[in-house]
């Protein structure tokens, strides 16, 4: 295994971390467990720009991969990954607005930007694991 494929796998991992803590923040503030909703989001959030750079590092190194043209699930995994690319490029901005929000107290509009904001945060760090293994696991060679 190569070092783009050990990032690939380790953007796999940072994403499933990520979607733990996504989760379990969000069970926490329906807790009113606030500290630590707040470590836990925090903490997803680190984890999200560490895999930014190991993600920007692996694709300058190996570029972008391709799924087999013929191969069964190929429409399937494109849309997912289509709608997965687009989403992601939103993250960023959902997640420094949803802690921007949180910083100053403005915690009923955090509440209702992150209705919105959780569910694609989550749907791209899920569908980031489900792309690798698409890629890389099992999935690919179904």
């Amino acid at each position: 295994m190569d070092l783009a494929d050990r990032l690939a796998m380790l953007n796999a991992v940072l994403n499933g971390c990520a979607t733990v803590c996504l989760l379990s923040g969000w069970v926490m503030i329906r807790r009113k467990r606030r500290d630590v909703h707040k470590k836990l989001m925090l903490g997803a959030l680190a984890i999200t720009a560490l895999f930014l750079v190991s993600y920007l590092t692996r694709l300058s190194l190996s570029g972008t991969h391709t799924y087999p043209e013929h191969a069964r699930w190929r429409e399937l995994y494109l849309a997912m990954l289509a709608s997965h690319v687009l989403l992601a490029t939103l993250v960023p901005i959902i997640a420094l607005r949803s802690v921007w929000l949180a910083y100053r107290g403005r915690f009923e509009a955090h509440r209702r930007w992150n209705r919105v904001g959780l569910p694609i945060w989550l749907y791209v760090s899920f569908t980031g694991v489900a792309v690798y293994f698409w890629l890389y696991g099992a999935l690919g060679k179904l």
